[in-house]
């Protein structure tokens, strides 16, 4: 059986369908998959080890026999647990076939076969009964299916199953509980993930101030998570506007509702602002008096406990559907509304001399419809994507550079996905400005049409007659798209909205390829060039998610490091994975290097581009891999980086762009430098495929 793969292709600029082999949905799925990370979670495993012998003991001296529903048992860690409990028999449910079987072995390496059985099937078709899969309920049930938001993998539909069909009423639950906290801020950075603010454009005939659609501006976005890791937040970055408070909390050990429904707290804010953003976090107790915690609170909350870094777990971060100014003190409702997998909210003010039945008023206004998009940009672009379109520093360097560039008689053509290039370049005097709006995606353009956001975008600020749209694939631009004129000035980011690593935005040189024939002989094209740097890296923390475990808690799973790298070397070891590393500490062990260039004023070229060279270690640390990142020449003197923006002291630590997502190459062994007398170099090829946009590395340490 074959499998169909979608994968941005950097020659086309669009997302196309690969016929993969039958293994390699599974390989990738491995490959990508977290499991490293929870068997390095330490905290996670010891609290789980913890919670499964006190539920054992505790249906021990009540008598019973203790019969175990692990629901998603991965490697069969927590069956493996109970098992050593003392728990008489364990039913472990897994419905990814491939990782049944490594728990069938790892089960059985650890002598246990005869007290687990594993079943490859989802929890709700298991079978209960003499000739079924489980020959009784169970009294104990562990599970594993949170996320970040808790609920996103579906566990309440899980559970709410697993208490109707597969376990006894009254039946002890690792986790016991579950409690979901939030706190109201104000934060710039984190609110320009979610809209986009006006721009402001010094032209010669005065300021240009340019706003986004009423409907953009009044728009809900969507009620997907944005998830981070916020302890790497600085606190510069937010103000606290309300104390963490509890927004709800499910027993696991009782029936549990699925169903859409609401929560709502009452909130007096400890200081005024602007409430823009509700952080959010989750701790489970893995017992019913709260003895055993595991928590993912950021570090102000808890600032005297050392943190485990996870990254399976992590930190919400909810916009609110509007900017809502709060006094201190000030009696508010924050609601928070779920379905099956989503969570969202809502602030609303108390009115003045509020009774109890106001209130309960008050609750029947609550709309658990989720939020929905209506404006398309929430649709097209992701947050960082906002963020970047609103770093002023980063708009000064474009608008410096266009200013460099731009003649009173400039024809101008753009090719970037929702940019405001074209915009600034009419603002800065451009005579006339066309905007290609790149049909790449047919399914994606008929969905969301993202011509009609820019469409909204020019009416707002009445430049509908002065900038075009040309809705067209660059190779079929036609002379009449563009008046009969030819482009004098050609400018890109370049940003598209399919890649996912650095070089995919090289998309640009081909689309400059593609639309050469309607080039002026003296065309300008902005950026100029592009170049690939590179750097060795030690990391804090991101190691660990391809990093083997060998033993967890005690138990061997050396059979999930094989499985694992196995997977990683059907492919995805010779490949870079996109990583947001302001996220992921880590500090440079090497020099940044430039390792290729791309010449835009030139067409692509038929040959490979290739380079090969090395770089010297010149600290003390573990060399973890490789990151690599684009920098965008605008002209001469002008670039703007997708990577490193300054490696910020001695030790090497690095500040990168928050707005992009730079390439992680993971060295399969990982090398100690201490003597720096006699430096080591990691040498490297790197090639090019003009054929497929691609980047083919190799490194020897």
């Amino acid at each position: 059986m074959k499998t169909f793969c979608g994968r941005a292709n950097p020659t086309t600029g669009s997302m196309e369908w690969f016929e993969e082999g039958e293994d390699y949905d599974y390989h990738q799925e491995i490959a990508r998959s977290r499991y490293a990370d929870m068997l390095h979670d330490k905290d996670r495993n010891v609290k789980y080890y913890q919670g499964i012998r006190a539920a054992v003991s505790r249906v021990k001296e009540r008598g019973e026999k203790a019969i175990v529903l692990d629901i998603g048992t991965g490697t069969g860690l927590l069956s493996m647990m109970a098992a050593s409990a003392g728990a008489d028999f364990c039913y472990a449910i897994e419905v990814f076939k491939p990782m049944a079987n490594a728990a069938v072995k790892i089960v059985e390496k650890n002598g246990f076969s005869d007290k687990i059985k594993v079943i490859n099937k989802h929890s709700t078709e298991v079978t209960v009964g003499p000739d079924g899969d489980m020959q009784c309920r169970a009294n104990i049930l562990v599970t594993e299916l949170f996320d970040t938001e808790l609920i996103g993998e579906g566990a309440l539909p899980t559970y709410e199953h697993a208490h109707k069909y597969l376990v006894q009423e009254g039946c002890e639950a690792v986790p016991h509980r579950a409690t979901v906290y939030v706190q109201l801020v104000e934060s710039r950075r984190m609110w320009s993930w979610k809209k986009l603010f006006p721009v402001h454009v010094e032209a010669e005939d005065g300021e240009k101030i340019l706003v986004p659609p009423s409907e953009m501006e009044n728009c809900p976005g969507v009620p997907s998570v944005c998830d981070i890791q916020l302890n790497q937040m600085p606190s510069s970055d937010f103000s606290t506007l309300s104390d963490v408070v509890t927004m709800f909390s499910v027993d696991f050990s009782k029936p549990v509702q699925s169903a859409s429904t609401y929560y709502r707290v009452q909130l007096e804010p400890v200081k005024s602002g602007k409430a823009q953003i509700v952080l959010s976090w989750w701790d489970i107790d893995m017992d019913p008096l709260g003895m055993i915690n595991c928590t993912m609170a950021p570090y102000w909350v808890k600032p005297t406990s050392a943190l485990q870094w996870r990254d399976h777990w992590m930190q919400c971060v909810y916009f609110l559907p509007h900017e809502e100014p709060v006094l201190q003190g000030e009696k508010l409702y924050l609601t928070a509304c779920r379905d099956e997998y989503s969570v969202w909210y809502n602030l609303q003010k108390a009115r003045e001399g509020e009774n109890k039945a106001d209130e309960e008023e008050h609750k029947a206004d609550v709309r658990v419809e989720s939020p929905v998009c209506r404006c398309r940009a929430h649709l097209l672009w992701n947050r960082p994507r906002f963020g970047e379109l609103n770093d002023q520093n980063r708009t000064r360097q474009y608008i410096k550079a266009l200013r460099k560039v731009l003649k009173t008689d400039s024809v101008c053509l753009c090719i970037s996905d929702g940019s405001l290039l074209p915009v600034l370049a009419h603002c800065l005097g451009a005579k006339q400005v066309q905007c290609l709006v790149l049909s790449v995606h047919p399914s994606r353009i008929d969905l969301y049409h993202p011509h009609e956001l820019w469409q909204a975008f020019l009416k707002a600020n009445h430049l509908e007659a002065k900038i075009k749209i040309i809705e067209a694939r660059p190779e079929l631009l036609k002379p009449s798209h563009l008046e009969d004129k030819k482009i004098s000035v050609l400018v890109g980011e370049p940003f598209f909205t399919t890649s996912l690593l650095p070089w995919h935005n090289l998309y640009f040189w081909y689309a400059r390829t593609a639309v050469s024939t309607h080039l002026a002989s003296s065309v300008t094209v902005l950026p100029q060039s592009a170049s690939l740097h590179m750097m060795i890296v030690e990391f804090q923390d991101l190691w660990r998610i391809r990093s083997p475990c060998g033993t967890c808690e005690g138990f061997d799973v050396q059979t999930m490091d094989d499985m694992i790298k196995d997977s990683l070397n059907f492919r995805e070891s010779k490949e870079a994975e996109p990583h947001p590393l302001w996220e992921y500490p880590c500090k440079s062990l090497s020099d940044p290097q430039e390792v290729l260039t791309f010449d835009f004023t030139k067409t692509v070229p038929q040959h490979c581009l290739s380079a090969e060279g090395s770089l010297k270690l010149l600290r003390k640390g573990k060399s973890h891999g490789a990151v690599l990142w684009m920098e965008y020449h605008l002209t001469a003197d002008i670039s703007v980086s997708t990577g490193l923006m300054q490696i910020s002291n001695e030790k090497g630590n690095c500040e990168w762009n928050p707005h992009c997502k730079q390439a992680v190459y993971f060295f399969s062994s990982v090398i100690e430098s201490e003597i720096l007398s006699d430096p080591t170099a990691v040498t490297y090829a790197i090639n090019f495929d003009t054929k497929t946009g691609e980047i083919a590395m190799d490194f020897k340490l």
